[in-house]
């Protein structure tokens, strides 16, 4: 994750994202092939359940994860064996210098990242810093959530939040997520130098097994962050009882391939 909160559960959310590491793992076997002595870099490391594909995937390279979330940094550096190079970091502020001051290399040669870039929103930044990063013909391999991603679970939350007692607290917070078309995405990459640049959507639905701890662990996060505690539960049922159960997701995911030109 990267959002711009204080921190996230990142406990909970090891448990509940095996959604976020299946699609990780599909991107990592049908997307990014490596010969296995790569630099990696992990954008929006999370709890580390994707960086460790990485490592298992990089015998004789490296895997730098970053996340802004200190809990999920901490969680990383717990779950994962030997002594992994984790940065706390917003992906906006990512700079040569900085990955030489804080994990000893100053480029890398794949920025993979998993379910984070929605959670950034000023895109441009986020792929001018990436690019910096990238060694001249690196590659920027991403999913994120796209626009229209999960609109109808959203368009309940936005609904709830406009009520009492939680508009008090929600009244003019800007939302954290955003969800970029392709065609925004293109524009934007090339903007900041990639050459060439490949975006395409997929959706498909999918029902979590506890959609509760799922959303608590996700979305609910930054809407939270406002609430008090005593109306997070409050908050939840409200929202969960004006969704058709089953509770079925409806993912748009926006797809990335972009390269930082030799040149």
């Amino acid at each position: 994750m990267s959002a711009k909160t204080s921190d996230w559960d990142a406990a909970l959310y090891h448990q509940v994202s095996s959604f976020q590491e299946g699609w990780a793992r599909r991107m990592l076997d049908e997307r990014v092939p490596l010969a296995g002595d790569e630099t990696v870099l992990d954008a929006g490391c999370g709890s580390g359940r994707v960086t460790a594909m990485l490592i298992e995937r990089l015998p004789r390279g490296r895997v730098v994860g970053v996340d802004a979330a200190p809990s999920m940094i901490e969680h990383a550096r717990q779950a994962l064996a030997g002594e992994p190079t984790l940065i706390t970091a917003d992906l906006t502020e990512l700079t040569p210098e900085l990955l030489r001051e804080r994990a000893g290399v100053e480029s890398v040669d794949l920025v993979f990242s998993n379910a984070t870039f929605h959670w950034v929103a000023d895109h441009d930044s986020l792929f001018r810093a990436l690019y910096s990063v990238l060694r001249p013909g690196g590659r920027l391999v991403a999913q994120c959530g796209a626009e229209g991603n999960v609109q109808a679970f959203g368009d309940v939350v936005e609904s709830v939040a406009s009520e009492d007692p939680f508009v008090a607290h929600l009244t003019g917070w800007d939302r954290p997520w955003y969800f970029s078309s392709r065609e925004d995405a293109e524009r934007r990459l090339a903007g900041a130098g990639f050459d060439p640049v490949e975006c395409w959507i997929t959706d498909f639905e999918a029902a979590p097994e506890d959609p509760r701890a799922f959303m608590r662990a996700s979305g609910f996060a930054p809407i939270f962050e406002r609430l008090p505690a005593g109306l997070h539960d409050e908050f939840a049922d409200a929202v969960f009882a004006r969704l058709e159960e089953p509770i079925v997701f409806h993912y748009v995911r926006l797809n990335i391939d972009a390269v930082r030109p030799d040149a």
